[in-house]
């Protein structure tokens, strides 16, 4: 089987005080609710467990409901930061899992093909993680706003979700970040300790998460809401 992991657990300090961004309307849905039904779509992922704030967990229920959401076999609450609002959903995923996809619930424009391409990598790689080459020129600036060198952007790619791993890898790392006391921003900076090579799924930009307001206005337009 394989599960997934919606994060949408964040306190979204962008967006302003206490504003929980996985819930703000997005035409006539949360935000949320449109990776949820890009998962039911799918049909390389048997389960998911969504992830959310602990004072969301009525509403999140009442929402999966609402949409016919039959994946989601758990809604659970998130921890402070994102690395333990996946360990938290990872503790609902079975052993006998195969292949874990965690998805940030703020990427609303996901689609069940991407999510099909990255679980593709990662049974056959081991991983696979969604992520658009940079095109902008890229400044490295280390104090102030004065420019200390150009990044070679042919080398660089901005990385998104869904990222999709074999499940063994994915607790592996997060014990690894456990017993190290690190913080990852990402799941694939926990497993590249564990592993030697983390595949990339080349995504469009459309994936896009939203941060800020504005986001949203874009996200919509994408939507075609």
């Amino acid at each position: 089987m394989n599960f997934a992991i919606i994060v949408a657990a964040g306190k979204s300090e962008r967006m302003g005080p206490d504003i929980d961004k996985a819930f703000l309307s997005l035409g006539t849905r949360p935000v949320v609710a449109y990776s949820l039904v890009a998962f039911e779509k799918c049909p390389d992922v048997d389960s998911v467990i969504l992830v959310v704030r602990k004072d969301k967990l009525e509403a999140a229920r009442a929402m999966v409901q609402m949409y016919g959401c039959a994946k989601v076999k758990r809604v659970v609450a998130g921890g402070a930061r994102r690395q333990d609002s996946v360990v938290n959903g990872l503790e609902h995923v079975p052993a006998d899992a195969k292949i874990v996809v965690v998805h940030d619930g703020a990427r609303p424009c996901l689609t069940p093909d991407l999510i099909t391409e990255t679980v593709n990598s990662a049974k056959r790689f081991g991983s696979g993680i969604a992520a658009c080459k940079v095109t902008d020129t890229i400044k490295e600036v280390a104090r102030g706003l004065t420019v200390s060198k150009t990044v070679d952007r042919t080398r660089l790619w901005a990385v998104q979700t869904p990222q999709a791993f074999e499940r063994e890898s994915l607790v592996k790392a997060f014990e690894v970040v456990r017993k190290k006391r690190l913080v990852v921003t990402d799941e694939s900076s926990a497993v590249e300790m564990v592993c030697k090579d983390v595949r990339i799924v080349p995504a469009p930009w459309t994936n896009m998460k939203i941060t800020t307001p504005n986001d949203l206005v874009t996200a919509a337009h994408l939507l075609k809401l």
